[in-house]
């Protein structure tokens, strides 16, 4: 894996841990992005197998929709382990656009309204799965 990938990565898992004891994220991002990267990377793998098949695949707007929404590190592991979606510029131009976007909101999180503003989505989704819990018993 190339040297600022891996670089990423490492900062990403040294990032979310410390942003939540310093009280500026939720643990709910941090598990976001455990889910959506392995979903991530669950479509890179099935994408691949389909291509060696020549059987339907994965749309690339799926995998970018995937990365953009907290997925990245799971395609960036995928890309590396499957040797996949490497070559085509215009797909890697797009993807780092969907990690540099990541990049922005989280450290938008890191100022006073980006604070608040997760703890107001939070207390949303607390109540939310609170009402869905009791709904359903």
């Amino acid at each position: 894996m190339a040297k600022h990938k891996k670089f990423l990565l490492y900062l990403l898992i040294l990032f979310l841990p410390l942003s939540y004891s310093l009280g500026y994220i939720s643990l709910f991002l941090p598990v976001i992005f455990v889910f959506a990267s392995a979903v991530t990377y669950l479509a890179y793998a099935k994408d691949k197998s389909a291509a060696r098949k020549d059987q339907w695949r994965v749309p690339e707007k799926t995998l970018h929709l995937l990365s953009l929404f907290f997925g990245w590190p799971g395609a960036m592991l995928a890309q590396e382990r499957f040797r996949h979606k490497t070559k085509k510029i215009s797909f890697r131009m797009v993807f780092w656009l969907t990690v540099f976007l990541n990049i922005a909101f989280l450290g938008s999180l890191h100022s006073p309204e980006g604070s608040r503003f997760m703890k107001t989505s939070v207390d949303k989704f607390e109540v939310l799965s609170k009402e869905i819990l009791t709904a359903y018993p």
